[in-house]
């Protein structure tokens, strides 16, 4: 699926992630069910929706404003059930024309019930719902970042990770285009898009006379519920930041296996194996001290936190 143009091209590069629910399987006094927003530029994705969500949402400041698409990891509840409200008030408020929700079969299966059967039942939702299946690869294209899911291990079929991936891009100079004249506005961001373009005065400028070496994207990675990491190696390589979680320490190894989670220590290896830049850990359950859990990651990758309902994150590219 293409997304519209928003004109992003001239936009620093930057994903910008922001937790409003952190807790493991049930909130804690200072953690609500699993939910992130993921912004870049002009467009925002919601990342589950677990109970409690949407009063979140706006505690967070960040509003209902174009939240057209919401990703959802698995069919677990604490990761859904937050849907039903939020997708009534966004009806009531008319904020929108439409949501399209992504989620594996058994997801979305379960998400139809909870909207068609319980909170709306008998009537029409207020807004138009699209329900789109996820399969392994690209299921978001726009024209400067891509958005893909790729399956990860948990309890249950159906269970998915997204990669939000910056396309490699030639920063625009604009020292250099404004000492070879060119104006602000639809010239510069013809020469972003490669096109030569031709001044007033008749000189033509060339896409390469004003941009600067080729830069990778920055690539934002969040598994989700995970039980193992060895599948992932590949997608997660060399990310510029992780997100998985920590639900166990290293201590509750066995337990860890039995439910399909990580502990700590799993997902600091993870990212130590995979060479990321920055591993962010949540689902924290209340059954460790969070410093104990991050202490656990530090000692094996340094640049790991754990991350706290409202806290905000920069992904930036090269």
């Amino acid at each position: 699926m293409a997304l519209g143009n928003r004109n992003s091209e001239l936009s620093s590069p930057m994903f910008e992630l922001t937790f409003l629910g952190t807790a493991a399987s049930a909130p804690l006094p200072r953690r609500g069910l699993s939910s992130a927003i993921v912004s870049h530029g002009e467009y925002r994705f919601m990342i589950d929706c677990g109970e409690g969500t949407q009063r979140q949402l706006l505690a967070s400041g960040l509003g209902f404003r174009r939240l057209e698409h919401i990703l959802l990891t698995h069919p677990h509840l604490d990761h859904l059930l937050g849907l039903g409200g939020m997708l009534s008030t966004l009806g009531q408020w008319e904020t929108l024309d439409g949501v399209s929700i992504y989620g594996g079969k058994s997801t979305l299966d379960k998400v139809e019930d909870l909207i068609y059967r319980v909170v709306f039942r008998g009537g029409r939702p207020p807004i138009r719902i699209d329900f789109v299946e996820l399969k392994p690869g690209v299921i978001l294209e726009g024209d400067d970042f891509d958005v893909l899911a790729f399956p990860v291990r948990h309890r249950g079929p159906d269970c998915y990770g997204f990669a939000f991936q910056e396309h490699s891009r030639r920063p625009f100079l604009n020292d250099k285009a404004t000492a070879l004249g060119v104006p602000p506005g639809p010239e510069r961001r013809s020469l972003v898009q490669g096109q030569a373009i031709t001044l007033v005065d008749g000189r033509v400028v060339q896409p390469s006379d004003v941009l600067g070496e080729l830069r990778q994207g920055a690539r934002l990675v969040m598994t989700g519920d995970i039980g193992e990491t060895v599948s992932i190696l590949p997608i997660v390589e060399n990310a510029t930041a992780l997100v998985t979680e920590a639900t166990y320490s290293d201590t509750d190894g066995d337990m860890a296996r039995e439910h399909g989670h990580l502990s700590a220590g799993q997902a600091a290896r993870l990212a130590r194996d995979a060479g990321v830049k920055q591993l962010i850990l949540n689902h924290i359950s209340g059954r460790h001290r969070e410093r104990d859990l991050e202490d656990e990651a530090r000692a094996i990758f340094p640049n790991s936190v754990i991350a706290r309902d409202f806290d905000a994150f920069k992904v930036k590219g090269e």
